[in-house]
This record gives C-alpha cells, structure tokens and sequence, in this order.
C-alpha cells in the first residue's frame, strides 16, 4: 500500500490552500489531495479586505487573486457609504488554473471518498489509501453542539447589453424587500459590462429556493435599468453563521481527526467569510514541525479553540440579528454598524476588534427591542437557542 505523508480529503478553498502552500515551503513531503470532481475549488467566488491578511500572505495568495477594488459601497433604506477599504477576490476558475499544476501528480481528481479516519481514506470501490495524517476538509460537519443561523445565496456572473457603470463593489445594498430576512444584494463588477449579482438572505435555515432568489436577480437588474445579455455561470451556497455553542463538546466528537475550513469552524461567524482564517490555517500547519495526525489535530483544536474565545463578541451580535427583532427588521442592525468609525468596520471583518470597538458597537441606542437584545446577550449554550435556528449543513465532498 503506498503511504503519503498528507493526504487533504476534499479539494475546497482550505484544503486547496494547504496543499499549495505546504508544495511551496515543504517540498519534500509526500501530499495527495483528493477532490472528488473534475476541478478544485468547486464553483465560487471568495473575497476578503485587504486588512484581513498581512503583506506576507498578501503577496502568496496574489497569483489567485482576479480582481481588486479600492474600496467598496454599502446601501441601506435610510443610509449609503463608500468605504475606502482595498477588496479584492479569488475565482474558482483561476484557483484551479494556478493550484492544480502547481500541485501535479499530488492532484488526484475523480476521487470519491466513502469514509475518513487519521490516517486512512477508503474510496469508493474500496481502494484505501494510508498516511501519517489525513486532513478532512469536505464542509461543515452536522453537529448538535452548534446553533446556527444561515447566509444562504444564489449569484449569477452576466455579462450586460450595456455598461453597469459601477466603480466598485456593492458589498451589501439592503434596500431590497427584505422577505422574511436580513436580504441584500452584492454586487462585483468585474469589467465594464460584466458583473456578479448575488441575492443573499440572513435566515433561520438552510432551506433556499433557487428559482425566488434567480427572480430576484433579475428583477434587481432591471431595476437598475441593466438587461442582461449571458449569464455566464451561476454558483450557490448556505454558509453557518454561528450564534452558540460547545466547542469543547465538537472537537471532542471529532475524535483525532484533523478538519479545515468549515469543518473546523475556522471561519467568520457573522460574514461567513473563509478565505483569511484558511491562509492562516495553511501558513501554520505548513510551519509545523511535525506533521502527524495527533500533532496536527492538536495544533488544529489550538487554533480554533483560539479563535472560538476570541470571535464570543461576533456571536453576541449574531443572537442580536437573529433573536432580538423581527425578521424584516434584522438590516436595522447592520445599517446602524456600518455608521461606525471605518476603522472599526475593517478591524470587524479582520476578527480583531479592540475592546473599545466593542463599546463602541453596543452603546448607544439599540436598533432592536432592549429586552429582546438582553435576552438574546444570555443566550450562549446551544439548548438555548430556538430550535428553528438549529439546523444543520449536509457535510458536502
């Protein structure tokens, strides 16, 4: 049977990201990475702020990177800004285009994978594949020890009749109808005639109706007078947003396996975010002395352990957005947030506010109901959480 030193089960962004960096720093080690269709990186597009990463990871994730913004706008019913903030983002298409030859015969493509342990992968057919350590990295692991609410989205890539005539991103246009949800629109301009347009929504589960959020796109095109000439491609998803739960409880249920991504909650629980904590997670391991799967699941546990304590302010706010008002309501919130200093708006989606950020957000009047808000505050174990918020995303390869 041959042996690898890693093997990465499931070819998404973290574990996209491992391999490639871990090809770079250490090429010596035996890596094979598994994806079970025809690409990595599945269909997505994945953004960040340029004060998510430092310059170091900045500069290595550049050849990935497609397309970047001086700043970015957010509009809401009663408010509109422009932040000078750089944004910038990764398609799935040019992920693939740089990882997968970087990574050659370590790239296994076509991979089906019935089932993960430490050490082991069996594929579908029964082929069983050994290592010193295998990193499962397939999606969010179902899980009772999580209260969850969702973004869920559909966005398609058009190219229009006629230019946009936008400078810059749309991170958040909210003053849409908001049905039933924190909705908003975002929008990234691509070129001066192509454009993706995702209709996102805040909601209690992970249910989404694909034709309603399609309608909703294109209504929104014709709203802002664009005719839409090719959709290009569309891509989908339901991504956790984290409002309690036992983290000690979820890594223990994991029981040695070393995840990535989603699967180990190294993601920002209130933007759903993914991209800064898997360069992150990538720099790190790839830094690590030993690389075997006990080693490797407790450096893993380390980090989100770390990042769980340090994210207890974003799950604060998220009970807030979810429990403390009424669903159409819920864009009050974040109207209010984006009033705030920019530096306090760029330190937020870095995950690193100050405590004075943290006062700064909670003070003041309240945009929902004061007692709702307290109660919502109290709220830190998942059995307190209302059981239409507890749903779980099917783990996904």
């Amino acid at each position: 049977m041959n042996t690898w030193d890693v093997i990465l089960a499931g070819g998404g962004l973290a574990n996209g990201l491992l391999a490639w960096r871990l090809r770079m720093r250490r090429p010596e080690l035996r890596i094979l990475l598994l994806e079970s269709g025809n690409a990595i990186g599945g269909n997505h597009t994945w953004s960040f702020h340029d004060g998510d990463l430092d310059a170091a990871q900045q500069a290595w994730i550049a050849p990935l990177v497609g397309a970047r913004w001086p700043g970015y706008d957010v509009i809401f019913p009663d408010y509109s800004r422009t932040l000078d903030s750089g944004y910038a983002s990764i398609a799935s298409g040019d992920f693939a285009r740089v990882i997968e030859p970087a990574l050659g015969p370590a790239l296994r493509l076509g991979a089906r994978i019935e089932d993960v342990t430490p050490t082991t992968v069996r594929l579908a057919g029964g082929e069983v594949l050994a290592a010193r350590a295998v990193i499962d990295g397939r999606g969010i692991r179902a899980s009772d020890c999580l209260a969850l609410g969702y973004q869920t989205f559909l966005g398609q890539e058009v190219r229009l009749q006629a230019p946009h005539g936008l400078a810059r991103p749309v991170i958040m246009d909210a003053g849409v109808a908001q049905q039933g949800g924190y909705r908003f629109v975002y929008l990234l301009p691509f070129a001066p005639d192509r454009l993706l347009i995702e209709d996102t929504h805040y909601v209690d589960t992970a249910a989404w109706e694909p034709a309603r959020l399609r309608a909703n796109i294109a209504a929104y095109a014709q709203a802002r007078g664009w005719r839409i000439a090719e959709v290009l491609r569309e891509e989908h998803g339901s991504l956790p947003i984290v409002l309690a739960g036992d983290v000690e409880r979820y890594w223990d249920s994991l029981a040695g396996q070393p995840c990535t991504g989603l699967r180990a909650g190294l993601f920002h629980p209130t933007t759903g975010y993914s991209l800064p904590h898997a360069v992150r997670l990538a720099d790190h391991i790839a830094g690590l002395p030993s690389l075997d799967a006990p080693a490797l699941f407790a450096a893993i546990r380390h980090e989100a352990r770390r990042e769980w304590r340090g994210q207890r302010f974003f799950r604060l706010l998220n009970r807030m957005l979810f429990l403390a008002g009424e669903p159409e309501n819920r864009w009050r919130v974040m109207q209010r947030f984006y009033r705030l200093p920019p530096g306090l708006v760029a330190r937020f989606y870095a995950g690193r506010p100050t405590l004075a950020d943290m006062a700064r957000v909670l003070t003041g009047k309240p945009p929902v109901p004061v007692g709702a808000a307290m109660d919502a505050a109290m709220r830190v174990h998942p059995h307190q959480i209302p059981s239409r918020t507890i749903r779980d995303i099917r783990t996904s390869a």
